[in-house]
């Protein structure tokens, strides 16, 4: 049989290791709980992780279709550089009749001509031959074969400029 002082030593044990007890399920819930929020957390940045990768890859296919639409501006000022230095060769035409000697109206005419008829061609090369391509984009490019009928069409316009400054009338 313990004596007294032992009985409220083991007592005091024991009521320490309810404490630990208690303090113990007390860490076990809060550990629970952390582990929860970090569960959750982890799937809010996994679908940050994939809105933000999609959102690259839209930001991506965007700066793609603005590659194309810029392709198409510049062809289209190539076309439109060239049709003003066809325009202005066959003008120089009428334009300097009377004015200067007849070789320099044709040498005049035709270097703009020629102007022109470069520039045609060098709409669809810078096209057709951009260097390295863009990723996929949304928007859909307009066919090559437009470009080589349409350019084509206008450096024969261009060609036929030319002969009619050089075997035409000038009237001078």
């Amino acid at each position: 049989m313990p004596t007294p002082p032992v009985e409220e030593k083991l007592k005091r044990s024991a009521e320490h290791a309810k404490e630990a007890a208690e303090q113990t399920q007390e860490a076990a819930e809060n550990t629970q709980e952390a582990a929860e929020r970090t569960q959750s957390a982890a799937k809010t940045t996994a679908k940050a992780t994939v809105q933000l990768k999609d959102s690259a890859d839209r930001r991506t296919e965007l700066a793609a279709n603005r590659t194309v639409f810029a392709a198409e501006r510049t062809y289209a000022a190539w076309v439109r550089t060239g049709l003003a230095a066809l325009a202005s060769g066959i003008g120089a035409k009428k334009l300097l009749e009377g004015v200067v000697p007849d070789w320099m109206i044709v040498s005049t005419g035709s270097v703009l001509v020629l102007f022109s008829a470069f520039c045609f061609a060098a709409a669809v090369w810078r096209q057709l031959f951009t260097g390295s391509q863009p990723p996929q984009p949304d928007v859909q490019r307009i066919p090559p074969s437009l470009f080589l009928i349409f350019n084509g069409f206008l450096a024969l316009v261009s060609l036929a400029a030319l002969f009619g400054l050089w075997f035409g009338r000038t009237g001078g």
